[in-house]
């Protein structure tokens, strides 16, 4: 939003860490999947795409995107999720595809025989989070937003024109807030007189595993149909891996739980044969749903000059060029990409929740 909005009005990034993208930015697991998070919030990845592969000029001089693929798999109990996900994103003009047993084993060898379901999504791949991350930070600040970090806001008032925000480095003026504090975003918006919309931060866990396997680092994205797991691959006899966990937390600096990881390990072996070397790495970041898991953006509708954009969940990076292209656009930006200017912002205002 600092890099939509820089160019036309005067910013400042109120930041409460030491830098920027200290939560979940710096934890993601960095693929983009049309079908991550629903079918309804599906349109604001697919608009995401063309920005992300395909960056402007002056913005980026290489895409953020690597090729990956998915296979979204299940067992036989499991076969009329598989394909009613396959008709549920077919009709949204997302390439997904039936994949029988005997394709799945020439695409990854080693599933365990009772895995017999699957559909392919050749679309998905990684981002280059960190990369893209950055582009965003440079772009604001050529276009003159400035970057306040250690600024915990403590308390604001609004005097009909202007906010009076208290913060741990002093007291900032401005004529327009918006909130984009993730986990902390009712927390904020109780600060500035605002009714909460009912965030809930989920912790998720990610673990490195090395593998005394012959594993490409081009493994496909394995996700369990039902939400029980996903891994990929992370360098030659590695995987990243999750166990698609989550646990109620408050907002935090949030850290795996040994159970949490102990979990994923056994759902993986349930997968795959693969023999496990060795825990490389484990860490745990928050993902924060409104109510119905759809991110809430747009004005407030109670509170003057007030701007959510929070409750993006798993699916912020993916999202990111969509949903800050359209909250810019309601607050006077032109919409410069016909993809995004396409998608409805309708079902993600915050005044769906009055």
């Amino acid at each position: 939003m600092a890099s939509r909005l820089a160019p036309t009005r005067s910013v400042l990034l109120i930041e409460a860490e030491d830098f920027a993208g200290y939560h979940a930015t710096g934890r993601s697991a960095a693929f983009w999947q049309e079908s991550y998070g629903g079918p309804d919030v599906q349109p604001l990845t697919s608009a995401s795409e063309r920005m992300l592969a395909q960056p402007d000029a002056g913005f980026s001089e290489r895409s953020f995107l690597a090729e990956r693929g998915a296979l979204v798999i299940g067992q036989q109990q499991d076969a009329e999720q598989v394909a009613d996900f396959i008709r549920t994103f077919s009709q949204r003009d997302v390439a997904v595809a039936r994949v029988d047993r005997a394709e799945m084993e020439c695409r990854v060898q080693g599933f365990r025989p009772e895995w017999t379901e699957a559909a392919a999504e050749p679309s998905c791949r990684d981002i280059d989070v960190a990369a893209l991350h950055q582009a965003y930070l440079a772009s604001a600040a050529r276009a003159g937003a400035k970057l306040l970090t250690h600024a915990r806001v403590i308390a604001a008032h609004y005097d009909g024109s202007l906010w009076h925000i208290v913060t741990t480095q002093g007291e900032i003026m401005a004529p327009m807030v918006l909130n984009a504090a993730g986990a902390w975003g009712d927390d904020v918006a109780r600060i500035f007189g605002a009714r909460p919309v009912g965030l809930q931060p989920l912790r998720r866990t990610m673990v490195q595993l090395r593998l005394n396997a012959d594993v490409p680092a081009t493994l496909p994205l394995i996700a369990h149909v039902g939400g029980d797991f996903y891994f990929k691959g992370a360098g030659e006899g590695r995987i990243w891996l999750s166990p698609h966990d989550e646990t109620p937390t408050d907002p935090c600096d949030v850290s795996p739980e040994e159970m949490d990881v102990a979990l994923a390990i056994d759902r993986f072996q349930a997968v795959v044969d693969w023999p496990i070397a060795a825990v490389e790495r484990k860490w745990a970041g928050l993902r924060t749903f409104a109510p119905d898991r759809l991110p809430v953006f747009g004005a407030d509708p109670d509170v003057p000059s007030f701007i959510w954009c929070v409750g993006q969940g798993g699916f912020g990076i993916q999202t990111a060029p969509a949903i800050s292209a359209l909250l810019a656009g309601q607050l006077g930006v032109p919409i410069d990409d016909d993809a995004i200017a396409a998608v409805d912002p309708t079902p993600y205002s915050p005044k769906r929740f009055w």
